[in-house]
């Protein structure tokens, strides 16, 4: 699949802002490599042993261009500079770390926010569409329309406090591990940039409420699933550590999730008197 992918390096082949910001210095052709720069300016790293990296290609006089060879391992810092970007999209699904290393590292994606927004709106339609499913309720009164906004409105606040519930959990085990471990704390504006950006499976919960059929709960576990599982990888890639690490960080970034929920239903804040809680099919 990789090789299917390479079209030959150039600028704006694949990751274009990724490529740019990797740039060599295009004015001079050294005779020997350059000394090696303090870590501070190291701002790349590579895709198959995560050491840092100075600069993704070489860009030598008339656009002779030639991709950087890592020191420790011999092999391309970052082959996916050439890739088209699709071919980079189905390795990020199928979590391949090398795939998120370039993503994570090489890449200048700026769209954190954006998409973290719309997934939350993504899963407040979810919650808002088994609500309303649920409730017999057809007076087209406009205040019955009025306090089926609202009640989207408080999907969508319920969704993020729980999610911000994970993530919380999920930072607090780093931090406790970390600091008893390594006395060192983990970077963790790079790791909410990579567990927002990894939760891009949400996405998918629109498509499966359109085409609702029979299987549309077994359809809402396996995307939970799937952004679990990336999620996971998300962890080991930024923080370059143990699968085992990364599971239990999950599983207590979920268990925080859950005690959120269970707050909720205690106040009867995510249900109305005659609608089924969304979290009850658990997706």
């Amino acid at each position: 699949m990789g090789t299917g992918g390479r079209g030959g390096l150039r600028p704006g082949k694949g990751s274009p802002e990724g490529v740019t910001a990797g740039k060599g210095n295009p004015e001079e052709v050294p005779a020997t490599p350059p000394a090696a720069a303090p870590s501070a300016s190291c701002q790349y790293r590579c895709i198959e042993c995560n050491q840092e990296a100075k600069e993704l290609y070489r860009d030598y006089n008339h656009g002779v261009l030639k991709i950087t060879i890592c020191k420790s391992c011999q092999k391309p810092v970052d082959k996916y500079i050439e890739y088209d970007p699709v071919i980079i999209l189905i390795n990020a699904i199928l979590c391949k770390a090398q795939a998120y290393r370039h993503i994570l590292f090489n890449t200048k994606i700026n769209m954190h926010g954006k998409l973290c927004i719309f997934c939350l709106l993504c899963e407040a339609y979810l919650r808002w569409w088994q609500l309303q499913d649920s409730s017999q309720n057809t007076d087209p009164d406009d205040f019955i329309r009025y306090a089926k906004e609202w009640d989207f409105y408080r999907m969508f606040a319920i969704a993020s406090l729980e999610q911000a519930a994970f993530f919380i959990g999920i930072f607090t085990f780093l931090w406790i591990e970390r600091s008893i471990a390594t006395k060192k704390n983990p970077n963790f504006v790079l790791l909410l940039k990579a567990l927002l950006l990894s939760s891009y499976g949400k996405l998918l919960l629109i498509p499966a409420v359109i085409w609702e059929h029979e299987y549309t709960p077994l359809c809402l576990r396996l995307i939970k699933l799937f952004v679990l599982t990336s999620n996971f990888q998300a962890i080991r890639v930024t923080l370059n550590t143990r699968r085992k690490l990364s599971f239990l960080a999950i599983v207590c970034g979920l268990l925080t999730e859950s005690a959120m929920v269970h707050f909720f239903r205690r106040m009867e804040w995510d249900i109305g008197s005659d609608c089924t809680v969304y979290k009850s099919q658990d997706f």
